[in-house]
């Protein structure tokens, strides 16, 4: 703590935690807003099913496909910049939605907002090196926190409180959200932390070492984590529905898409000595994810439940772990080329392995069968947790 600043250091942070909290926020939010605005949104224009899953898909796309861009863009202005510049598009895209008289509008638009979630995703890494130097794991449970809230809140929320407030109408629901995040975009556009720009003119490198394993290792896992995530939400219905139980679909989707949360709330705690411990930790939690799996799609009733909320708690915990490392590992590149290489490989496989089990749920007509591929990856990726680096010292 600076002689001169009386104040004790958690005080100093306060701001850093507050906006790496709220941009969490808006890296999901816009997009789980999607499926509860869905059928209005299909009336309205005038979608079919496959269009109707676009309004989610497209950004997770766009996760994978704009990751280098985001990248790019922390060489170019500095992660801060780059994230107000991403927070700035978000916030723009996600409103101008409501905009779109035109499916193939709404498509572009939707495919904007996930460009600046994009360039978002990478960049807080390589800022929490800067802000958060010795509390990079909790840097990282803040804004995961935020990212994982926004999840629940816009999945959960978007019907029984944003409609109303915008009088049912789709449109100004999108509006009322999405603008408060220009709040966060001036919050860091004006903040600044000591040291920032000579850590901005010290990473000249954006482009992954490709040939590094570690990038596709890392983006395996990640995958790993999303595929089963992603899919088990996308697919829960089917299988609910396949042994009658589709009565339980309303709890089902609340305790799973809760387990993430509280797997970030954990992480406040323990995130540190997950990175210092990630091999045996990824290890751990991909076994108890696909065996969790297997008990959800074999299992009825209430332990069918409680199994799929330990796979989306044990995927919580991987992809908090993984999304850490890059800023806790000591490389001369600095985190963001890491981080832009394991997003692009690891969204690509969250975005394709879900779509692939929807091929096979077609093709049999077995709801486990969406499951498959999922758990095929999970398997590849358990060799794949061991010999993965520790995080260093900043991993606290």
């Amino acid at each position: 703590m600076n002689a001169a600043d009386p104040r004790p250091e958690w005080v100093s942070q306060i701001p850093v935690f507050v906006l790496l909290w709220v941009a969490g926020l808006y890296l999901r939010m816009p997009i789980m807003m999607g499926p509860p605005l869905a059928p209005r949104i299909a009336e309205d224009l005038g979608l079919g099913g496959i269009g109707t899953g676009a309004l989610t898909t497209i950004p997770v796309l766009l996760l994978s496909v704009a990751a280098l861009a985001g990248a790019f863009m922390i060489t170019v202005t500095g992660a801060r910049r780059a994230v107000a510049i991403g927070l700035l598009i978000v916030a723009i895209t996600s409103t101008a939605r409501g905009l779109a008289m035109e499916p193939w509008q709404l498509y572009l638009i939707t495919a904007a907002m996930g460009l600046g979630i994009a360039v978002v995703q990478p960049a807080l890494p390589a800022l929490l090196t800067v802000w958060c130097p010795g509390r990079v794991a909790l840097g990282t449970a803040v804004y995961m926190n935020g990212m994982l809230v926004g999840e629940v809140i816009g999945a959960g929320l978007t019907i029984p409180l944003f409609l109303p407030m915008a009088g049912q109408d789709w449109r100004l629901a999108l509006a009322i959200v999405s603008l408060p995040a220009l709040l966060c975009v001036a919050g860091f556009a004006l903040y600044r932390r000591p040291g920032e720009e000579r850590a901005a003119q010290a990473v000249p490198i954006w482009m992954p070492a490709w040939r590094h394993s570690l990038v596709w290792r890392m983006g395996l896992l990640l995958g790993t984590s999303g595929s089963l995530f992603f899919g088990a939400n996308a697919y829960m219905a089917t299988v609910l529905a396949g042994r009658g139980e589709v009565h339980l679909l309303a709890v089902g989707l609340l305790l799973f898409n809760s387990a993430q949360v509280a797997a970030s709330m954990l992480a406040f705690r323990y995130a540190g000595r997950w990175v210092r411990s990630s091999g045996p930790t990824l290890l751990a939690m991909t076994s108890t994810a696909l065996l969790c799996m297997v008990l959800f799609l074999l299992l009825p009733g209430a332990p069918a439940l409680l199994a799929a909320f330990v796979v989306s708690f044990t995927t919580g915990i991987m992809l908090i772990l993984l999304v850490t490392l890059p800023p806790s590992l000591a490389f001369d590149e600095g985190p963001a080329p890491l981080a832009a290489g394991m997003y692009t490989v690891g969204y690509a496989l969250s975005f394709a392995v879900p779509l692939l089990g929807g091929v096979l749920l077609d093709l049999t007509g077995y709801p486990a069968a969406a499951m498959a591929p999922a758990m095929v990856l999970a398997m590849v990726a358990l060799p794949l947790c061991m010999g993965l680096p520790r995080g260093g010292d900043d991993a606290r």
